[in-house]
């Protein structure tokens, strides 16, 4: 947090030096992103990341998309313009704000980054079904995303039903739980935990956390919950 001085925030600790809230998913040869982060570029240099095929955006609040012009070194790489996805008022909202990275303007010489995909029900996206899940965020919405047996949900207060429908029998669910206090805009740990439980999944990892939370609580977590941390990654 900017300019505090909290035990967490000058911890030792690597697993408390949070980043803002992405995720990388590989699969058949493919790289695919959900949200560029104002810490995209550091993020993508300190894990090596390649390549990027493809974006999926779960809402338009600037910790999650305001990296998006980094995606320019990836294009310089291999030169294609990289699909991203999201709801139509995501995209309304990304296209008004970074238009010169959607459309080339006359004799600026800048290629488009990327091409825009509106969705409301699933996908095919790289030989996998992409489903997006409608989620609350406070008083706005935004998208978390089920793949197979994994749903990653960032950035949500409240579940709706007939997105809860989507979200059973998973295998790893990673979940909004901000803090141990509540939040009007996302779930806190106690609220997080409850929204696991309805689904039934059987390892919950929660993200988006702040400097009220040490990694070193973890263990005051139940059975099959556990705390993210920059540079996580598991296989399914």
């Amino acid at each position: 947090m900017v300019g505090c001085g909290c035990p967490i925030c000058l911890s030792d600790d690597p697993k408390d030096k949070r980043t803002r809230a992405s995720l990388l998913i590989n699969y058949n040869d493919r790289a695919v992103l959900v949200d560029t982060s104002t810490d995209l570029r550091r993020q993508v240099l300190q894990h090596h990341i390649k390549r990027i095929d493809a974006v999926l955006f779960s809402h338009a609040h600037a910790d999650h998309v305001n990296g998006i012009d980094d995606l320019r070194g990836f294009h310089f790489l291999h030169r294609e313009i990289i699909p991203c996805f999201a709801a139509r008022a995501t995209l309304d909202t990304l296209q008004n704000g970074f238009s010169y990275i959607f459309t080339e303007h006359d004799g600026s010489g800048y290629t488009p980054l990327l091409v825009a995909h509106e969705i409301s029900t699933s996908f095919e996206l790289f030989g996998q079904t992409v489903i997006p899940v409608p989620l609350q965020h406070g008083k706005t919405f935004s998208y978390g995303y089920r793949i197979g047996n994994f749903a990653y949900l960032t950035d949500c207060s409240a579940i709706p039903d007939s997105s809860m429908d989507l979200l059973q029998g998973l295998d790893l669910l990673i979940i909004d739980g901000l803090r141990w206090t509540e939040h009007p805009y996302h779930f806190n740990i106690t609220g997080a935990i409850a929204a696991a439980r309805k689904m039934g999944a059987h390892r919950t990892i929660m993200t988006h956390l702040t400097h009220e939370i040490s990694y070193s609580e973890n263990g005051k977590l139940p059975s099959g919950f556990e705390f993210a941390y920059d540079g996580m990654e598991f296989q399914l």
